[in-house]
């Protein structure tokens, strides 16, 4: 059994920054993908980023692209989303997930474990 535990939201102005981790509870993300998912109130949980995590390759949805930026500790098991430039409609619960494949997809269907979640606000 895979455990992910995802940390680091807050409140945060418009404009301000914050670094989201997620680390599993073992050696999991070797040849795996790592990926953030966010979820707005009343609204679908959608993709924000994925990285693959032998590989160091990424990809990003539009929306934040240019904005947040994933990275990865190996000897610590940890992934981190680095969000810089918040906008309001950012806020959310954020949630990092993995698959057990090296291809990064942006269904949350392809991911098989979660982590708890973690609330991001923005105020404008």
């Amino acid at each position: 059994q895979v455990q992910l535990v995802d940390s680091g939201g807050g409140l945060v102005q418009a404009g301000g920054s914050l670094r989201l981790s997620c680390t599993a509870s073992r050696r999991t993300f070797s040849s795996r993908v790592m990926a953030w998912f966010r979820q707005a109130p009343g609204k679908e949980r959608e993709f924000v980023a994925g990285i693959n995590w032998s590989a160091g390759t990424t990809y990003y949805a539009d929306s934040v692209k240019g904005r947040f930026t994933l990275s990865r500790d190996n000897a610590k098991n940890t992934g981190y989303l680095q969000m810089n430039s918040l906008k309001p409609e950012d806020t959310a619960v954020y949630y990092c997930a993995t698959r057990a494949s090296a291809v990064i997809v942006t269904t949350q269907g392809g991911y098989n474990y979660w982590g708890q979640g973690t609330q991001v606000t923005v105020s404008s």
